[in-house]
């Protein structure tokens, strides 16, 4: 994207971020799996922000963080030098929880290995950004440009607000599939139930016992074959609807 006159109305770089952001959301009606949303992060990152030339997402897992995307191999091996010194534009965003925007200049005095491998790939603009989407997720978009005279802070500003925006997308991404995963387990756990129901009522009518009876039996076969009692009532129901004499 061609640089825009910093003294130009900010409103056509605002609609570029809010395009962005809406291309972002068509994504969220496609995926589930949060990397490949995070592909989509780094992708339009440089259609919201002039002058990123390539970019990327660092995640930390645990405490190790690793790029889980980026735009190319160059600006992937330029986030693992900053994760094998321990520092770098990104690292410090995710420490700081603040952006972080310097020159390759101002790289050098701070990050001097990471700024020496940057200026040799040809990066001289450094911008990055903390993601937090909850107490469990930490993470940071990288931009690199190839100019040297830096980032503007407007760019600055408008990273902040697709940050900001992103970090509300995935909030609502994981509420929806904990909401999912949360239905998944109730969904199991009533076809549970409702098949050692059925091998109950089976056992019932072919034993002639009582419910407490004839769960007892279920549960004593589920311990001395170590076997899920859902898995046992599933078989035991098989065997009994094929005609099979029921186990005793």
């Amino acid at each position: 994207m061609e640089r825009p006159d910093p003294t130009a109305p900010a409103l056509p770089l605002f609609d570029e971020v809010t395009r962005a952001l809406e291309a972002l959301n068509a994504v969220l009606r496609e995926e589930d799996d949060v990397r490949s949303l995070l592909q989509h992060v780094c992708l339009q990152v440089r259609r919201a922000v002039p002058g990123v030339d390539e970019a990327s997402v660092t995640l930390v897992t645990g405490e190790v963080p690793h790029t889980a995307t980026a735009t190319g191999a160059v600006v992937a091996g330029l986030d693992d030098v900053q994760y094998r010194i321990g520092a770098g534009p990104c690292l410090d965003a995710i420490r700081s929880g603040e952006i972080v925007r310097t020159t390759v200049t101002g790289a050098f005095e701070n990050w001097p290995g990471f700024a020496g491998a940057a200026r040799q790939a040809g990066f001289g603009s450094f911008l990055a950004a903390p993601l937090v989407a909850d107490e469990q997720f930490s993470a940071a978009i990288n931009c690199y440009g190839r100019q040297d005279d830096g980032f503007e802070e407007v760019d600055a500003q408008l990273l902040e607000l697709y940050t900001a925006a992103v970090e509300t997308i995935l909030r609502v991404h994981h509420r929806y599939l904990r909401a999912r995963e949360k239905a998944e387990h109730l969904r199991t756990a009533l076809t549970s139930r409702a098949v050692i129901d059925q091998a109950k009522g089976m056992l019932m009518a072919i034993r002639q016992v009582g419910a407490d009876d004839a769960f007892a039996i279920l549960v004593e076969q589920s311990q001395r074959e170590n076997t899920k009692l859902r898995d046992l009532a599933g078989r035991f129901v098989e065997r009994v609807v094929s005609g099979h004499v029921p186990p005793r």
